[in-house]
């Protein structure tokens, strides 16, 4: 059997370790997951009903428009429903775009390190993916606009960026956009933008009526608490939505996915409860790290980075043994850093001392 090479040469996306398989492997019980960014709070309570009342429809097939989501998300967020695409998490819009817009040895530029599917998906596709590396761990903007070449198709600009989970500014943005040729998809990944607390950070729905061509990316998974059901959405020109509906599945959001979105779009109370639940543990963190007299970066998602000054694989081995799962940056670049999200409060200060324990 051939496969062509550019699929030989893929890494595949390497997940966070599940609780069931450390507490399954080590003999453990009431372990900690710290590591893939999820909201500690759960899911939305009203997300939860919605979801029960349901399950007696699953028999059918979900409403490939997902009109009712559509229309309610279009009027929070002052667009059309016409300009938006859902996805099974914001990922797959990632792939739609790739499989849309992209043709083989086609070069798609983004900041590196950053969100890892990115390099996986375009090189599946035949793309090539140019990677520029941040500047002072901030995404490049000036660097990514020079690296333009006539068989540039795509950018990605991931903001808040994963793993480094810092912004560029608006002004920085805005002139990054100036330098963009107008035949040029940029895509906007904005996963953590409702824990930024920076008034510059640049909000990618702006520009979707612009001259330029921005795709925004959001999801379900993160502030909302949904991981579990992959769902999220892009926002785009309504020639773009019309493109990627012929290439998109036609049931490619499930019913209690759109239902529990749905539901968790009216739970303001959760949703706020969520940032300050997240903005208050990134806050107590970022205090017990400089008693430890390490170094982190700020952060603007719900997660952040901290130099254990060591191999941080063999931290995070020993992390797991005392029941608490956080990330290695080895992956990214980075060998002596390990990346942990905000948790409830006794989630991190089960994480603090453990890692005291550790160095």
């Amino acid at each position: 059997m051939e496969v062509p090479d550019y699929i030989l040469r893929l890494k595949p996306y390497v997940p966070g370790k599940t609780i069931e398989e450390l507490e399954r492997t080590y003999g453990l019980s009431n372990s900690v997951k710290l590591a893939s960014n999820e909201n500690p709070l759960g899911p939305s309570p009203k997300a939860i009903e919605a979801i029960r009342r349901a399950l007696k429809d699953i028999h059918r097939y979900p409403d490939g428009s997902c009109h009712r989501l559509k229309k309610r998300l279009a009027e929070m967020l002052g667009i059309q429903s016409k300009q938006i695409v859902f996805g099974n998490g914001s990922n797959e819009i990632i792939e739609l775009l790739v499989r849309t817009f992209l043709r083989k040895d086609d070069e798609v530029i983004m900041p590196a390190p950053s969100f890892l599917m990115y390099e996986i998906i375009i090189q599946a596709a035949g793309g090539r993916p140019v990677k520029v590396p941040l500047k002072n761990m901030v995404v490049d903007l000036k660097s990514m606009a020079e690296h333009i070449s006539v068989k540039t198709r795509m950018i990605f600009v991931n903001n808040p960026n994963n793993p480094t989970g810092t912004i560029v500014s608006s002004e920085a943005f805005e002139e990054f956009l100036d330098k963009i040729p107008r035949q040029i998809i940029v895509v906007v990944d904005e996963a953590y933008i409702e824990f930024v607390r920076d008034r510059t950070c640049p909000v990618g729905l702006r520009y979707v009526n612009s001259d330029k061509i921005v795709v925004t990316l959001r999801t379900f998974s993160k502030a909302y608490g949904l991981a579990g059901l992959r769902i999220g959405y892009g926002v785009m020109r309504e020639e773009l939505v019309d493109l990627i509906d012929r290439v998109r599945q036609p049931f490619n959001t499930n019913v209690l996915a759109q239902v529990g979105a749905l539901a968790a779009l009216d739970d303001d109370e959760f949703f706020k409860r969520t940032i300050r639940t997240v903005h208050g543990g990134l806050d107590f963190l970022y205090a017990e790290i400089d008693k430890m007299g390490l170094s982190y970066f700020p952060s603007q998602a719900n997660f952040f980075l901290i130099d254990v000054k060591q191999d941080a694989s063999v931290v995070f081995e020993n992390m797991l043994r005392k029941g608490v799962i956080v990330r290695p940056m080895s992956a990214y670049g980075y060998s002596t850093y390990i990346r942990v999200n905000a948790g409830l409060p006794e989630e991190n200060r089960r994480f603090i001392e453990a890692l005291k324990e550790v160095l």
